[in-house]
């Protein structure tokens, strides 16, 4: 397992204020990735490849950045190439990136929102989309309900600098 309970917490200092202090703390979300108007319309993602990849004017540049890095072909990264495709693409990405944060966040990502505590890689990434996508087609997994999830008490979301803030 790559992540347990006390990552990045290396005093006993350190654990004791988190997981008796912050950890029960509401979030205060100052960059989040999520569409303001996927938000508003409650959106329940189709796959993994959706809410991590997908050019909808609020995709993760973080990894499309790393992917073309990487030298990804574009139609795998915002262009249009299938769903499962780009989860591989990712997965072939963060498997040479230990050390980028992308590395260690994307793991996070799958144990807290998902409960998965498998190394990224492509031995592991047919039981990873499956158990992700399973955990997606659940009525509760939406937009809204990400946010009320991890107790998120207000967010700041990354929108385009041209946006009319409509949403």
């Amino acid at each position: 397992m790559l992540l347990n309970d006390d990552f990045l917490l290396t005093t006993e200092w350190a654990r004791r204020l988190f997981h008796d202090h912050a950890e029960k703390m509401p979030i205060i979300d100052y960059h989040c990735h999520l569409d303001p108007r996927q938000i508003y319309e409650d959106v329940h993602f189709s796959d993994l490849a959706q809410l991590w990849l997908y050019d909808n004017g609020a995709g993760d540049h973080y990894k499309w950045r790393l992917m073309r890095a990487n030298g990804t072909p574009e139609r795998l990264i915002t262009g249009d190439g299938e769903p499962y495709e780009k989860f591989l693409a990712y997965v072939d990405t963060i498997e040479r990136a230990p050390g980028n944060p992308l590395y260690e966040w994307s793991h996070l990502e799958l144990r807290r929102a998902f409960g998965i505590d498998l190394t990224i890689c492509r031995a592991n990434a047919d039981e990873i989309w499956r158990r992700a996508n399973e955990r997606i087609a659940a009525a509760d997994f939406s937009a809204k309900g990400l946010i009320r999830a991890f107790d998120v008490r207000c967010v700041c979301t990354t929108d385009d600098p041209a946006s009319d803030l409509a949403w």
